[in-house]
Order: C-alpha cells, then structure tokens, then sequence
C-alpha cells in the first residue's frame, strides 16, 4: 500500500460516486456550497480526536477531512475550472515559496512568514492589516485572529490588566441596554464582550477556542453529574426547583474537584 496510490483508489472512488448515471443520488447532486459546512465538522471531529489522544480514531477523521477536499475537487474539475492536482501544486509551490531557508538559500528569519503572507495578500488586491481573515471562521478563531493581526501594527492594549477592565466597560454597557432590551443593540454589546474576551486570552497566549472547549466540557460534566445523582433517586432535573439545581450544583463541584489529583 502506497499513500500514491490510496489517493489514486479514493479520487476514482469519488469520480464514480459523482457519475450522472450510475453514481450515488445525494454525492452526485451536492455543489460547493452544499458540501462546504461539513468540512467545519470534519475539521472540529479532528480536533476532538487528537485532544482525546485517540490514535485509532484520528485516521479515520483525517480521511473524513481529506473526502472533502477530494469532494470539492472533482466538483471543480467536472467545472473545468480547477482540479486536485492544482489544489496539491497551489499548497506545494506556497509552502516553497514561505520556506526559503528549507528550498533555499535563504537565512531562517521568523517574520518572513508573515511578510510572504502579506506579499501574497497584496497580489491578490487584499489590502490592509486585516486582509485575508476569512469571515467564514468560527467567530471565536476570527476575533483572535483580528486582534493578533491589529496588535502587529501596535493597536492593542498594552496588558492584560487594560482588558479587563475593557471586559468590565463592555459589560456596563450591556447593563445599559437592558432596560429596552433591543435585540440588535443587545447582539451588538454581547459581541463586543465576547471580542474583548477572546483578546483576553490571547493577550494571556491562550488559545480562546481551547479556552471555550474546555468549560464547555466542564460544565457538561458538572451537568450530567447532577442528572445522575437524581437518577439514582428517581429524580430530573426539570422537576427541581432553581435552589435545588444550585445546591446540587456545587455538590458536584466539589465533588468532582475531590477526584483531581492533586
């Protein structure tokens, strides 16, 4: 078995599951923009699997993550537009390109990513320090990524002291807005608090989306711990009242803090 000719097997897979004749009803119907949302999922489904250390699931994911590409591939060259061995020479000539101390003769300097990047913006007619940031990221990715790119040109504040205490203006204001509780104005406040906290962390070298993931999962294990605790009773949740749900609440927390090691 070769990686050569796997690809081979799978981008004749594809060309067969997209045949108008005899190829699959769904696969041979999908566009672009159909199949585009499940690269995000199988890019999240990878993620999962490397931070649970899961190496018999993590091939599997990587290869749910390459169908796609191979997917808007034969899209494409049925189009006559592009096909994957455009996509495969497009990445291989940039990543020669950005690395010239590796295929090169050039010496290793650590802002010549960025200044190739930009060059390659530039020749696209992307312009400015924000150019490039895909408004189809996650928000969460993009609003670090914003701010890393602004803070490049010196627009950032100076700690992480500075925004918290933005954190704290940006909650005022949506203290402000609740009197009327206008929805748009209220997703405008919202997102300037969640902006300002992604910064936070970024400011703190921390990953926001780590940040995110982890309480999610945090939370989800003080949650389901509540549920099984009344289980054992005979007892949900949605029959509790609010200070019940809260006592249990900090049950759990505590003891789910006892099984840490310490």
């Amino acid at each position: 078995m070769s990686a050569a000719s796997e690809l081979d097997r799978l981008l004749s897979i594809m060309v067969r599951l997209r045949d108008p004749e005899t190829g699959c009803p769904w696969d041979k119907v999908q566009t672009h923009a159909t199949i585009a949302p499940f690269a995000i999922e199988e890019a999240c489904e990878v993620m999962d699997a490397i931070a649970r250390n899961d190496d018999q699931a993590l091939p599997d994911e990587l290869g749910d993550l390459l169908l796609q590409v191979v997917y808007q591939a034969r899209i494409g060259e049925e189009e006559g537009r592009f096909d994957f061995a455009t996509i495969a020479k497009t990445i291989a000539d940039k990543m020669v390109r950005r690395h010239p101390h590796v295929f090169g003769d050039a010496t290793l300097d650590p802002d010549l990513w960025e200044r190739n990047k930009a060059a390659e913006r530039a020749s696209k007619s992307e312009d400015g320090a924000l150019a490039g940031i895909a408004p189809a990221l996650p928000a969460l990715i993009r609003a670090e990524k914003i701010g890393k790119r602004a803070s490049r040109v010196g627009f950032d504040w100076g700690t992480p002291e500075e925004v918290i205490d933005k954190i704290g203006e940006e909650l005022e204001e949506v203290r402000a807005e609740l009197p009327e509780a206008s929805r748009d104005r209220l997703e405008d406040e919202i997102g300037d608090v969640l902006f300002t906290v992604a910064n936070l962390a970024r400011k703190l070298g921390l990953d926001p989306e780590a940040c995110l993931r982890r309480g999610n999962d945090k939370f989800t294990r003080r949650f389901q711990a509540m549920e099984h605790n009344l289980a054992r009773t005979g007892q949900s949740l949605a029959d509790q009242k609010l200070e019940t749900m809260e006592a249990l609440w900090q049950q759990v927390k505590r003891e789910l803090a006892a099984e840490q090691p310490s």
